[in-house]
């Protein structure tokens, strides 16, 4: 009785042993299926040059930054927004065209006026043609053809986002996540005010770098060498 008792509680044994084996297989193997099924997708995040007068907008392409056609074909695109008389919102090249025949519509040089209050851009608000309102000390912009006053970021943002939208067509994905220059002497109202342009574009500003300091950058990139450099940034509204 002994004996038949051993032997009953080896098999015992044995079979538990073997059970837990086949356990470990069937995970492992269950966890080669999932890793196999994981596909890893990397996200799409464009460089943002928000310029006074013109935008441009790159994005890494082979290893290499490329600067992104827009929809015109251009490398650049004109930082303007207008309204027509019939409500239409244009925004580039084709809103600069028509700023001689309806100026008082035709936003430009909007970055002058982001994140600044009114009683900071008296000398700025004589050298455009489009109205600009003092709202409670900020600023705003007038738009008769549709009766509404914008604020700057708002302007901003539709640059903001059809740079987005060319990207998008260009890389054959959807693009949400940017990082976004401005000049090295913006403020930090006028830097929350340029990310919050971005999030009104619906664009997830992934961080706010000066100009120069992202030119640096380029030229440093995959240089081993350390060297001491001097940027000169001759944009079209500011010269850092």
């Amino acid at each position: 009785m002994l004996f038949r008792s051993s032997a009953l509680n080896f098999r015992e044994s044995q079979f538990q042993g073997s059970t837990r084996a086949l356990k470990a297989r069937l995970s492992f193997s269950d966890s080669k299926v999932t890793r196999r099924n994981t596909v890893v997708r990397a996200e799409k995040v464009v460089g943002i040059d928000l310029g006074t007068t013109n935008s441009a907008v790159a994005a890494m392409e082979g290893g290499a930054p490329t600067i992104v056609t827009n929809a015109e074909g251009g490398r650049t695109t004109p930082s303007v927004v207008a309204y027509t008389k019939a409500g239409d919102r244009l925004v580039g090249q084709i809103a600069k065209r028509q700023g001689v025949v309806n100026p008082e519509n035709t936003f430009y040089s909007v970055k002058r006026f982001i994140g600044r209050r009114h009683d900071e851009i008296s000398n700025e608000a004589k050298e455009i043609p489009y109205t600009v309102v003092n709202s409670a000390g900020n600023v705003k912009l007038d738009c008769p053809a549709l009766g509404k006053q914008f604020a700057a970021e708002e302007i901003s943002a539709q640059v903001l986002r059809k740079l987005c939208d060319d990207a998008s067509s260009f890389l054959g994905d959807s693009v949400t996540k940017a990082v976004i220059t401005v000049p090295a002497y913006f403020n930090d109202s006028q830097r929350q005010a340029t990310k919050d342009a971005g999030q009104i574009a619906g664009i997830d500003v992934l961080r706010i770098i000066n100009e120069p300091t992202a030119a640096s950058l380029a030229y440093g990139f995959e240089r081993k060498a350390n060297e001491t450099i001097l940027i000169f940034d001759l944009g079209g509204g500011t010269f850092d």
